[in-house]
């Protein structure tokens, strides 16, 4: 696999910020023998409003920082990372690499009945086409897309319920539903916690696709071909970094997580990639 790494080793997780803690609260339900290491880039979040290679930099750097600590694989937790720097994080780093993307829009291709399927999520991912380039190889299906920029602060406000949320919900969903879909891949790690609103707006003929349940399944299923799941017996546990602690840190926790966290340990992401140059 790479110096120092076997089937015992951590999986490295790395989001722009907290929303990949979905993907995280997945894999854990099911793989709870695994040990993780949860890389939350929140000094620079977020991603999905910079540009490619600013994206691609990020993605670099995170996945360097996850390997420093013996990961024996890299779930990019993040949509807009996921849609830019796949095909370069696996091109200079020899473990496995897994994204978001590709694991919900091939469950959205076998779910989808009418073939009518709705993508939404931030700029960066709508923008990189990356749901439309997989969508699109099947020529049968019809697609839309949407960014819906404002459900992120939404949810990191905890604003789940709130009026405001259900108006600016129906405001970004109302063509998707005009158009008829009957699956709708939520496109952004923060967009599972708004399930409920979702779901009610678009009515429940519409199969909601979830990145965290997604990425999670094909996460286990490679593990399993490959010989790479942990032999231990024991409850695995999750060390926790994050390039700067944010004031809401424990809240947000709690929202995405339902637990409170014990331990945060804050590095400098960019003090830690001049270093590793260096060498």
């Amino acid at each position: 696999l790479g110096h120092g790494v076997n089937r015992n080793s951590p999986i490295g997780i790395f989001d722009s910020g907290v929303g990949g803690f979905t993907v995280l609260k997945r894999l854990v339900e099911m793989l709870p023998s695994e040990n993780f290491i949860y890389f939350g880039d929140t000094a620079r979040l977020p991603y999905g409003s910079k540009s490619k290679d600013t994206i691609n930099l990020f993605a670099l750097e995170a996945a360097r920082f996850l390997l420093s600590h013996k990961v024996k694989m890299i779930v990019v937790a993040c949509n807009s990372a996921s849609s830019n720097s796949m095909g370069l994080l696996r091109k200079n780093y020899s473990v496995p690499v897994i994204g978001v993307i590709s694991p919900s829009a091939i469950s959205a291709i076998e779910c989808s009945i009418s073939g009518r399927i709705g993508v939404i999520g931030t700029y960066a991912t709508i923008q990189s086409g990356a749901y439309l380039k997989i969508l699109e190889k099947d020529k049968k299906l019809r697609i839309i897309q949407r960014a819906c920029p404002l459900f992120v602060p939404l949810v990191e406000e905890g604003m789940l319920q709130h009026k405001v949320t259900k108006l600016i919900g129906q405001e970004y969903l109302s063509p998707i539903k005009n158009f008829d879909a009957d699956t709708l891949i939520l496109g952004c790690t923060h967009y599972p916690i708004l399930k409920p609103v979702i779901q009610e707006i678009m009515g429940n003929n519409v199969l909601l696709i979830d990145p965290a349940i997604e990425t999670a399944k094909t996460v286990k299923e490679y593990l399993g071909k490959n010989s790479l799941s942990s032999e231990r017996t024991t409850k695995g546990k999750v060390s926790y970094f994050v390039s700067d602690y944010p004031r809401n840190f424990n809240n947000i926790a709690k929202i995405f997580l339902g637990i409170t966290i014990r331990t945060v340990t804050t590095i400098n992401i960019e003090e830690f990639s001049k270093k590793t140059k260096e060498q």
